[in-house]
């Protein structure tokens, strides 16, 4: 038993898991970790190897959404059968932390990303691909799971060391306290820093768009490895998915990396915590206008208006916030409010087609 708790200490059940297990239940079953997700497909291990595992029909039949079913680096209760090659999934382990973002389009449902993350490294290459706005996205998202978020910035060997200070600055301006470190693929350079940032027994996530090097950089990690990896194009520095199943890999330091699959679109759904996290001086600048319903458009003694009129808050910077919100409150109204206010934008949309098209005699 102590040899059994060793291995799946190793592999990140800390003491927050441990509390959040049910006795009962995991005296009944075998303690694992979700390793890979494919569909409805599931591979797991207990610390020794790897294992295909399929879901209980009684907790199959008992999940009401996606958020019940198992995500990568989810602990979860399991039967073992036939000298540990096949796996029974009874239940999952309440998390400690969850990323999620909401599903394109209208349904109310969630994509889930990882569980039981500790820390989750923001990848953004120093080309084309980088992109402030897209970075406090993924902040928002980060910040409202209570993950601690690390920027790295991939491919340092495309721009001098001046522009790269420069790219880390316009960072550390909108957040002082994050930190920031640039890395390459290609020289090497700054491997052996990222290295020292992951600690035996935690958990770590790999987040970003496609083509910024989020799965080289995993194979560097795990010593040469051969995980596929897809070129980018010239163009427009746009990567294809390489990463379609989100996986999680235990490194020789007994730390635990999860990669993902490049995240075309990041929807956030019931945001509470992670938007006042990611611009804090836009919250505090808020509670300083003159009028408590300030809508930050014309008013007087608006503290918003102020302090984009003498540079002290970036105007695009104030524009992903309220996009955000917007967003926000829009995925948090019921369907009967939300049906209502896409009739009214239709309605509106329409008005102004027919004023253009008599405007104009069409």
């Amino acid at each position: 038993m102590t040899n059994e708790i060793e291995k799946i200490r190793r592999m990140g059940f800390s003491s927050s898991l441990q509390a959040n297990t049910d006795s009962e239940t995991a005296s009944a079953h075998d303690l694992a970790r979700v390793m890979t997700v494919r569909k409805d497909r599931y591979v797991i291990s207990k610390g020794c190897g790897d294992v295909f595992a399929k879901l209980a029909g009684k907790f199959a039949y008992a999940i009401d959404s996606t958020m019940d079913l198992p995500t990568v680096g989810d602990w979860i209760y399991a039967d073992f059968y036939d000298d540990d090659t096949l796996a029974i999934i009874h239940d999952v382990v309440p998390r400690i932390t969850l990323m999620k973002r909401k599903t394109a389009g209208k349904n109310v449902d969630y994509q889930l990303i990882a569980a039981n993350i500790n820390t989750a490294f923001i990848v953004q290459s120093l080309d084309e691909n980088f992109n402030l706005r897209r970075l406090e996205r993924y902040l928002v998202m980060i910040n409202e799971c209570g993950i601690v978020p690390i920027v790295l910035l991939s491919k340092s060997d495309l721009i001098s060391d001046d522009k790269i200070t420069e790219k880390i600055n316009t960072i550390l301006e909108i957040i002082p306290n994050i930190t920031v470190l640039p890395f390459s693929n290609e020289n090497g350079a700054n491997l052996d820093q990222i290295r020292a940032l992951l600690h035996p027994e935690k958990t770590y996530c790999l987040v970003g768009s496609s083509g910024v090097g989020k799965t080289t950089l995993l194979n560097s990690l795990l010593g040469g490895a051969n995980l596929e990896t897809n070129p980018v194009r010239e163009k427009d520095s746009k990567g294809r998915h390489t990463t379609t199943n989100r996986q999680l890999f235990q490194l020789e330091n007994a730390s635990m990396v999860i990669d993902t699959p490049g995240i075309r679109e990041l929807g956030n759904f019931f945001i509470e915590t992670g938007l006042d996290e990611t611009f804090p001086e836009i919250v505090e600048l808020e509670s300083g206008c003159k009028f408590n319903n300030c809508s930050h458009v014309n008013e007087k003694g608006c503290a918003i208006l102020a302090a984009i009129a003498e540079g002290s808050l970036s105007e695009k910077r104030y524009q992903n916030y309220e996009a955000m919100r917007r967003e926000s409150s829009y995925n948090e109204m019921p369907d009967y409010e939300k049906r209502q206010k896409d009739k009214q934008l239709g309605k509106f949309i329409k008005s102004v087609q027919k004023a253009k098209n008599d405007k104009y005699g069409r």
